[in-house]
């Protein structure tokens, strides 16, 4: 990933970029740079949509609350996604904050909540989900923001596996594993398109990793000789798998 000015403010709009266009942010949004941030007319900005690259703006205030962000110039072309896709079993508030969170920092491309037997939560805030996946794009420089998938049964996602993700290697984390090492297993798998499953605080049933290990598209990793909670075995397995297989 390019470098970019961290001493500049970032701010993902749901408009298309170009040059010499004007976009309105949302209430809040101008409310935050206006009166949080106190930016000013012609102050400047770094403003991206998630398909157009990252832009130069300034602000011209229009109200108390209430502005448009001028578009300057393209600082970032669009970059392409990593081809690494996240799923997991949803754990509950604070730490699937966190997990989002650096999911996006790590490079995902898509990220799919996976409904699992010891899956223990029952319902899931997709908005509070993209809210942590914007914020982290906005904090950390990135500017292809992982669209967020509907959740899925575990069983109906390897059903459809073939049809819906033909050639993508399915990595899901084991600790019953014979290796501790991960890098045992990667180092012998084909560069190509990839997704990491991560399971729920309980870990997967037997009946589950029957299933997973009779698929021919799917690999079992370890991750190394410690039991890891499921955020930070999340964080753990991207980044092995980023580092070896990924866009590292």
């Amino acid at each position: 990933m390019a470098r970019y000015d961290f001493r500049l403010q970032r701010l993902f709009v749901r408009a298309s970029l170009r040059e010499g266009g004007e976009i309105e942010p949302t209430r809040e949004q101008a409310n935050y740079l206006l009166n949080v941030l106190r930016m000013g007319d012609g102050d400047r900005l770094l403003v991206f949509d998630g398909a157009h690259g990252e832009w130069l703006a300034t602000v011209r205030p229009t109200g108390r609350r209430d502005c448009r962000l001028v578009l300057v110039e393209c600082v970032r072309p669009q970059t392409a996604p990593g081809d690494v896709d996240w799923l997991f079993a949803p754990l509950k508030h604070a730490r699937l904050d966190y997990m989002v969170q650096k999911a996006v920092e790590m490079g995902v491309a898509r990220i799919r909540p996976v409904i699992t037997r010891h899956t223990q939560v029952s319902r899931i805030n997709l908005e509070r989900m993209e809210a942590n996946v914007i914020e982290a794009a906005e904090q950390c420089g990135v500017i292809s923001v992982p669209p967020i998938a509907e959740p899925v049964d575990l069983e109906r996602l390897l059903d459809a596996w073939e049809a819906t993700d033909p050639g993508r290697r399915l990595l899901y984390c084991d600790e019953h594993e014979e290796t501790s090492n991960p890098l045992d297993v990667l180092r012998d798998l084909e560069r190509g398109p990839l997704a990491v499953l991560i399971g729920p605080e309980g870990g997967f049933s037997r009946e589950e990793r029957a299933v997973l290990r009779s698929k021919a598209f799917v690999t079992a990793i370890p991750l190394g000789p410690r039991i890891l909670r499921a955020d930070t075995a999340a964080v753990a397995a991207l980044a092995v798998v980023q580092a070896t297989l990924g866009d590292w």
